[in-house]
């Protein structure tokens, strides 16, 4: 391979209903979107997952499309590679910046998927023809609301529901949803909210036999977390503390954590989520893919990567309808009885539907 065009297109596409989360509420989801062109023509997509203020990390939109401009695409401009997992390496002396290094890396493995003629989920060794899905629910204005919605989601067939929590938005809410939906696999995520002086608090989900706690405690954070999974039943997932391999191993050999979330952007792409997999796998750690409110660009590379063996929870790639009104690829999306079908076809397997990318374009710069 040989990129020698990328295009960078500034989003902004309007979510079907507000999603609030212990950190802020969107209504809007503004992104990147990345355009790579080989040598012989074929075009593979990559999304960033940043959003325009750094609520989830110190990663922004405007910090990657700085990143990407200035550093990341005169490196792999005309560059020859045989492999994605030469992307990593070649940008390893820049520091962090993961979900800047995905936007780009996720487009190389998209082109190296169709150029060998497989699917992208084949490509990275996956083998499901079909992957289970749950649903994530922000904070809701009361928790009437947020029972009628777990209702609908649970009637629709979704494997499994993941709640949003902040202090005083949280046992109450679990106990009411255990004692309406006794069967459910519930999950509890917290984006940081809470403190390890919270823990009675924490305590008190465990008798709501809840599938994780994910994230309760700081987002950089694994030392905190050891001493707070010893005083809980319920396993702590973590999410914003593993960006690497090495992180992963870590928080394990600490016992930090039971199951461990992976979104691809925040750990710098597809090669460097299959890693934490593999480690995982190894070592008896359950994995599942997060989401980030992704178009179908990113929602696409969730469904690949979910297809590899040790992701055994249902992870957050909700069909498109969820979120959009209208989504960039063809054909969106979709959850049947809370299965997601693997597309077939090489490459990312969804068409892009440039007229909509159009319609949803705020900003655009090409580079060669």
């Amino acid at each position: 391979m040989k990129i020698t065009e990328i295009t960078i297109r500034h989003l902004k596409m309007k979510l079907n209903a507000p999603f609030t989360t212990s950190f802020g509420t969107f209504t809007d989801k503004d992104f990147l979107l990345l355009e790579a062109k080989d040598e012989d023509g074929t075009i593979g997509w990559g999304e960033s997952v940043a959003f325009h203020s750094p609520w989830y990390n110190e990663e922004t939109l405007q910090t990657n499309w700085h990143m990407l401009e200035d550093f990341l695409i005169p490196i792999i401009l005309n560059k020859d590679l045989k492999h994605p997992d030469e992307v990593s390496e070649l940008f390893a002396p820049i520091r962090k910046n993961n979900m800047a290094k995905s936007t780009i890396e996720g487009a190389v493995w998209d082109i190296y998927a169709q150029q060998t003629n497989q699917t992208l989920a084949s490509a990275l060794g996956g083998h499901k023809n079909k992957i289970e899905v749950g649903i994530s629910i922000g904070i809701q204005k009361s928790i009437d609301d947020l029972v009628l919605l777990v209702d609908e989601y649970v009637k629709e067939g979704y494997k499994r529901i993941k709640v949003k929590i902040k202090p005083g938005w949280d046992v109450d809410v679990m106990r009411t949803l255990r004692e309406k939906f006794l069967d459910v696999a519930i999950m509890a995520d917290a984006n940081s909210a809470y403190r390890l002086e919270d823990a009675e608090t924490l305590k008190q989900l465990d008798a709501f036999d809840l599938t994780m706690i994910e994230q309760p405690l700081a987002s950089d954070d694994i030392i905190d977390h050891a001493q707070l999974q010893k005083m809980l039943k319920t396993p702590i997932c973590l999410d914003e503390s593993i960006h690497s391999v090495e992180d992963a191993r870590k928080a394990v050999e600490l016992g930090s954590t039971k199951i461990i979330n992976i979104k691809i952007g925040r750990v710098g792409g597809l090669t460097e989520a299959k890693k934490i997999h593999d480690y995982c796998e190894a070592n008896g750690i359950p994995v599942w893919c997060g989401g980030m409110l992704e178009s179908g660009i990113g929602r696409a590379h969730n469904v690949a990567l979910t297809t590899l063996s040790n992701f055994i929870l249902p992870g957050d790639t909700a069909g498109s309808s969820r979120y959009w009104e209208k989504d960039i690829i063809e054909p969106e999306v979709i959850v049947e009885n809370g299965f997601i079908k693997v597309p077939q076809t090489a490459g990312i397997g969804y068409a892009v539907d440039r007229e909509a990318v159009k319609s949803f374009t705020a900003a655009k710069k090409h580079y060669k």
